[in-house]
């Protein structure tokens, strides 16, 4: 009998609040459950933070219950509060239809297809055709005011200012959930804590029209152990999209991952056993670095397949030289244990650099290969000595990369211990 998706999520930390955790769990012994989880199109791309929730979503379809993933091309179209200091910026039609095909995609390459037990769905669908007089009777009638006040996302912003078209996303992702639970039979809907108020509402309203018990559960905002927002770095958002993050980098993040935050991580962001992965947090020296490139390959291979994580894998290899992964170290992994590394996967740039110039500002270089997000960002990281042009550790941030500076096969460009890049003429 397959375990209880409710357990499997309590084990591996990703539930934050729930409307009942007996009921819940109950309704999850009793057969499968179609559950929600909704993102807002406002990128053309997922990252991690939305990974975090995903998996949460595949653990349960591994569970054999039927997820599905709501797109918000209505929504987006009004914008959420929830988090937000201000206004978020409105996108048109076009922009929110491009990035809900592209998001669309990316999670079925990302569920490995998607069926009859797992669906991505557009809340347009329903949102676009409303008609304003007939929703406000029938469904902003079931709230008050007085309590919609009472949600954080809501109280932060009425010193800031909150607009009448935010104020309507409450009303907007309570009907999703009525509608979904009308098509789908959908009983459960799911999101990140931030999102609590909002789900409540959605689990109000279902309950009130529908007379049936439906839930509501949230997973946790993460932060790292060095008090960062998990997915972000210095140069912004952890994307899953290989255009604006490549494999290799994204790898390279998991790698760099701080020791303390190793054993949640693997929790997080892999289908590890816990009771493997519960001997990481006594690790440390080289087996949590092993522990480190197991973590970075799992989840490689969940956001861009198992070749794609196998080239980033080798890629390292060759950049950083061997690190022994013991075969009883996470031993259902199926990263590679041995073997050698191949430089080849190295993310390359090849630059018109010939005799006739004077070369090319090397601060210049950092910030379009995306070592550093601003040339004031590259200066600094240069002056504290954290930049390397092969061997070579450069302070002059007036160098520039000439050709006399390249082999036949390109230099390295290193930034720090764990980033670089290969440059090419």
């Amino acid at each position: 009998m397959p375990e209880n998706a409710f357990d499997v999520l309590k084990s591996r930390g990703l539930v934050q609040n729930c409307t009942d955790e007996s009921e819940v769990r109950e309704l999850f012994d009793q057969g499968p459950v179609v559950a929600y989880v909704g993102y807002d199109p406002t990128a053309g791309s997922l990252h991690v933070g939305h990974l975090f929730t995903l998996m949460a979503v595949m653990h349960l379809e591994r569970c054999g219950h039927h997820p599905i993933v709501l797109l918000g091309g209505g929504t987006a179209m009004v914008g959420d509060p929830s988090g937000k200091t201000e206004l978020r910026q409105m996108l048109s039609r076009s922009e929110i239809a491009a990035n809900t095909t592209r998001i669309a995609s990316q999670v079925g390459n990302i569920f490995g297809g998607l069926g009859a037990h797992s669906v991505v769905i557009d809340n347009s669908e329903w949102l676009l055709e409303l008609n304003y007089i007939d929703f406000l009777r029938d469904i902003g009638s079931q709230f008050s005011v007085n309590r919609m006040l009472t949600a954080e996302s809501y109280k932060q912003r009425l010193e800031r200012g909150l607009s009448f078209i935010e104020f309507n996303y409450q009303l907007l992702q309570a009907y999703d959930f009525l509608q979904i639970h009308k098509r789908y039979g959908c009983r459960l809907q799911m999101g990140g804590d931030d999102q609590w108020g909002n789900i409540l509402a959605g689990v109000d309203l279902v309950r009130r029209l529908s007379r049936e018990r439906v839930h509501g559960l949230t997973f946790p905002l993460q932060v790292t152990a060095a008090g960062e927002k998990m997915g972000k770095t210095s140069n912004g958002a952890v994307w899953l999209d290989r255009e604006r993050m490549s494999p290799y980098d994204y790898y390279q993040h998991w790698v760099n991952t701080n020791d303390r935050d190793v054993k949640r991580m693997l929790g997080f962001f892999t289908f590890l056993p816990m009771e493997e992965i519960a001997i990481v947090e006594n690790l440390d020296g080289a087996l949590v670095n092993a522990a480190k490139s197991i973590l970075a390959f799992e989840a490689t291979a969940i956001a861009h397949g198992q070749e794609e994580a196998k080239a980033a894998h080798a890629a390292a290899l060759g950049a950083f030289g061997g690190r022994e992964i013991p075969v009883d170290l996470l031993k259902t992994s199926s990263i590679p244990r041995t073997g050698l590394g191949s430089s080849a996967d190295v993310p390359t740039t090849t630059l018109a650099i010939d005799n006739s110039t004077d070369g090319i500002p090397l601060i210049q270089i950092m910030v379009d290969v995306g070592l550093a997000k601003s040339k004031k960002d590259a200066r600094r990281l240069i002056e504290q000595g954290a930049v390397k042009l092969g061997d070579e550790t450069i302070t002059d941030s007036t160098k520039k990369l000439q050709q006399t500076d390249l082999s036949a096969k390109g230099v390295l460009l290193r930034c720090g211990k764990k980033r670089l890049h290969r440059i090419k003429c």
